[in-house]
């Protein structure tokens, strides 16, 4: 990819808790990424109007309490949207079980407690290679 790579980094729902989301921006933006943060508590369809207005090629979601059972409706709001192609990736407390949906709802890696800043840099680069080879990139 010849162009930085813009990742939105946010929260869904109700959870507030964005230390680790501050945490994995920081590494992105080190990365050479472009970061665009927002508050907690954001909506689906906010979400999905940011990704427009700012040209996303990724989405990082952070989950601590249960908001990463509302992502296999945000990934139906980005398809709606003509936006099925902007990769996303979710950290935070997400159960074993609890993965797989994430992952059949088209979401491209699930990270735990303990990743490291290069396993995630690589996963959200992966993400956006992947968009770009779709030629919908940007």
């Amino acid at each position: 990819m010849s162009e930085r790579i813009r990742v939105l980094v946010t929260k869904i729902g109700l959870d507030g808790h964005d230390r680790g989301s501050r945490l994995v921006a920081r590494w992105l933006r080190d990365a050479g990424m472009e970061v665009i943060y927002t508050a907690p508590w954001q909506s689906l369809e906010t979400v999905c109007s940011i990704v427009i207005e700012e040209d996303v090629d990724v989405i990082g979601i952070s989950s601590l309490a249960t908001d990463h059972l509302l992502i296999p409706k945000l990934m139906d709001v980005l398809r709606d949207a003509d936006l099925g192609d902007v990769g996303v990736v979710v950290g935070g407390i997400v159960p074993d079980e609890e993965q797989a949906p994430l992952l059949d709802a088209g979401v491209h890696a699930v990270f735990g407690p303990g990743s490291s800043g290069e396993e995630v840099v690589a996963a959200v680069r992966a993400a956006a290679e992947n968009r770009a080879r779709q030629g919908t990139a940007p």
